[in-house]
């Protein structure tokens, strides 16, 4: 972890790989990720952790599985959501999108319980920044 500013626009810049997140700082147990995303996710669930997200380019849909039905969130450049733990949610961008994500270090970016990974997301815990 650098102990010097960081500059996202920048830190957005230093890779390609989508649905793949960088992890930029920590804050005492707490990841702040960032991720270049588009296209589709996979349904998945954080059984113990809500996930944070904040837009900061694009625009990102997050469908949720809650008691009383299916709904889509979609969040524009600076809109911020909390998935609540426990909720089965899968996040898209048709045209791409920046994100920036908060959530406990160590949480697989795939959640506890998950459909069939695709080939086109990186189920991780997070790459360090230059990684």
């Amino acid at each position: 972890m650098s102990n010097e500013p960081i500059t996202l626009a920048q830190a957005l810049t230093t890779f390609d790989a989508l649905w793949s997140p960088r992890v930029v700082t920590r804050v005492n147990d707490y990841d702040v990720r960032i991720a270049k995303v588009e296209g589709e996710h996979v349904w998945h669930v954080h059984d113990d952790t809500d996930e944070f997200f904040l837009v900061l380019s694009g625009e990102l849909h997050i469908a949720l599985r809650e008691p009383d039905g299916e709904r889509t969130v979609r969040l524009g450049q600076g809109a911020v959501f909390t998935v609540p733990r426990g909720t089965e949610h899968r996040p898209s961008s048709a045209a791409g999108a920046s994100i920036l994500m908060f959530e406990p270090t160590g949480t697989p970016s795939v959640g506890d319980r998950h459909d069939a990974i695709p080939a086109h997301v990186d189920a991780t815990t997070g790459h360090l920044l230059g990684e």
